[in-house]
């Protein structure tokens, strides 16, 4: 089974998506760490990236998870259409779906280091934002270990 755990800038997707694998005892992804070059320089100067920048991503990681059994992937995925892509050809994939008020993530956004996502770019994530239907949504008001424990409580009722 695959896990992805996505949505906005801010939301704790790599604190809670680690924590999650650990807990799984399964291989952990950052989506982060995928981004070609010219994304990572157009997102640190403030610019959202369109679909033409995102497909070839999307893709490469679909490719990378096609190749295991279990795994956590931790990205934003704000589109239907993006998960779709990411869950292609993958017989198990569940999404978690972590949100959050725009205060909140606000706050987390303007008190963090990001290597290149700035508080700046969250509106347009919030714009694109498609949330998903059916997933596991837990609200990351509350503390990590809170949501990661909400979040394999589903789990194993699936």
């Amino acid at each position: 089974m695959i896990v992805l755990v996505m949505g906005v800038a801010g939301v704790g997707k790599t604190t809670i998506g680690e924590a999650l694998a650990r807990s799984l005892g399964w291989r952990f992804i950052d989506a982060d760490d995928y981004h070609p070059p010219q994304s990572v320089a157009k997102m640190k100067g403030g610019i959202p990236l369109e679909d033409a920048d995102r497909w070839p991503w999307l893709s490469r990681l679909n490719r990378e998870l096609r190749h295991l059994e279990h795994a956590v992937l931790a990205c934003s995925a704000l589109k239907e259409s993006y998960r779709q892509c990411l869950a292609q050809g993958i017989p198990e994939f569940t999404v978690v779906y972590l949100y959050g008020s725009g205060e909140l993530l606000r706050s987390r956004l303007e008190s963090r280091s990001h290597r290149f996502m700035p508080a700046a770019l969250l509106e347009s994530q919030f714009a694109a934002l498609e949330p998903p239907a059916g997933a596991i949504a837990v609200d990351v008001a509350a503390d990590p270990s809170s949501c990661v424990a909400a979040i394999m409580g589903r789990l194993k009722q699936q």
